[in-house]
């Protein structure tokens, strides 16, 4: 880098511990931080990176950088830049990597909360009603969890402490900790036919949108659940939609959607074998920690010139196409 010190706006969203942190480790860098890309535009123009979670980072505040050199996004997920139409000059790396935990628990919330009729138990406390069913076991149970990276081999792990089989769907990866198989894209709707939990956590590329459609979704055997973690697009959501309302398979958890916020008028607020969480599954209560040693080490790298040692950097038109 030049004499002149590097300066950063951050979009604090939902790490609002990041900056001082990222301050104090890099003092040679000048940090200019706020929640939202409305309160850092003033400081845009001297900066030459922007930071925060890929949906935060404006076409507004990208036009007001005009010395924009790096973008790291907070998020593992970076389709929101990429439909911005970057120069290619410009680096985008991501969050990859560090999302594993809370994913992975919260594909484990789905499935139990699914699988034992949770809601169904919420529902009886509110009416005082005594009412008891045989509980179903995630035990022996088959997880077919769509995409493989970092999070899906965490999660696979997990399934198997439970005593679960797990089969990862890939074109990118013929194997990963903790699957007992891989296949391919062309056998998707066989081994749905498989799934007591279809998981689908892929990227959101031109290539996903909607691999998981009416074929995939008519697969599922009537006592297996739909669980999107990804991004709404990579599941057919009207099809999905007319499937539940036949009951064709048994329900679905979903955290992600088409439109977000779900709008009030979605049929999906109206269905009792859907359980709705608002877009959480990135979410930690210790994000800003899990985030902080990545953005440090990139920050040291990018200083330094060398940009071949920044983690996770993104090759912009080629994100997640073989996820």
């Amino acid at each position: 880098m030049a004499d002149r010190p590097l300066e950063i706006v951050v979009i604090t969203q939902d790490t609002p511990r990041l900056a001082a942190g990222l301050a104090e480790a890099c003092p040679e860098v000048i940090i200019h931080a706020g929640e939202s890309a409305s309160e850092v535009l003033a400081h845009a123009a001297s900066a030459q990176v922007l930071m925060g979670l890929a949906q935060s980072i404006t076409p507004g505040l990208v036009a007001a950088t005009p010395q924009l050199q790096w973008i790291q996004a907070f998020t593992t997920g970076v389709d929101p830049l990429l439909a911005l139409g970057l120069p290619r000059h410009i680096l985008v790396t991501s969050a990859r990597g560090i999302h594993g935990p809370q994913m992975s628990e919260m594909a484990f919330m789905h499935m139990l909360a699914l699988g034992r009729g949770l809601p169904r138990m919420v529902d009886n406390q509110h009416r005082t009603a005594w009412e008891r069913w045989p509980q179903r076991l995630l035990l022996g149970k088959t997880a077919v969890l769509v995409g493989i990276g970092t999070i899906s081999e965490e999660l696979a792990l997990r399934c198997q402490a439970f005593g679960m089989r797990v089969i990862g769907i890939s074109d990118a990866r013929n194997e990963a900790r903790g699957f007992g198989a891989i296949r391919p894209r062309s056998e998707l709707v066989r081994t749905a036919r498989e799934a007591d939990f279809l998981i689908v956590l892929a990227a959101s590329t031109p290539e996903t949108r909607h691999l998981i459609d009416g074929a995939v979704l008519d697969a599922l055997p009537s006592h297996g659940f739909l669980i999107n973690l990804a991004r709404g697009p990579v599941v057919d959501e009207a099809a999905l939609i007319e499937r539940l309302q036949r009951r064709t398979f048994a329900g679905a958890g979903l955290d992600v959607f088409n439109v977000e916020p779900l709008p009030a008028s979605s049929a999906l607020w109206q269905l009792d074998n859907v359980l709705i969480t608002p877009h959480l599954g990135g979410m930690s209560d210790c994000y800003d920690e899990q985030l902080l040693p990545l953005i440090v080490e990139n920050v040291r790298a990018f200083v330094a010139g060398d940009h071949a040692r920044m983690r996770n950097r993104i090759i912009l038109g080629e994100a997640g196409a073989a996820a």
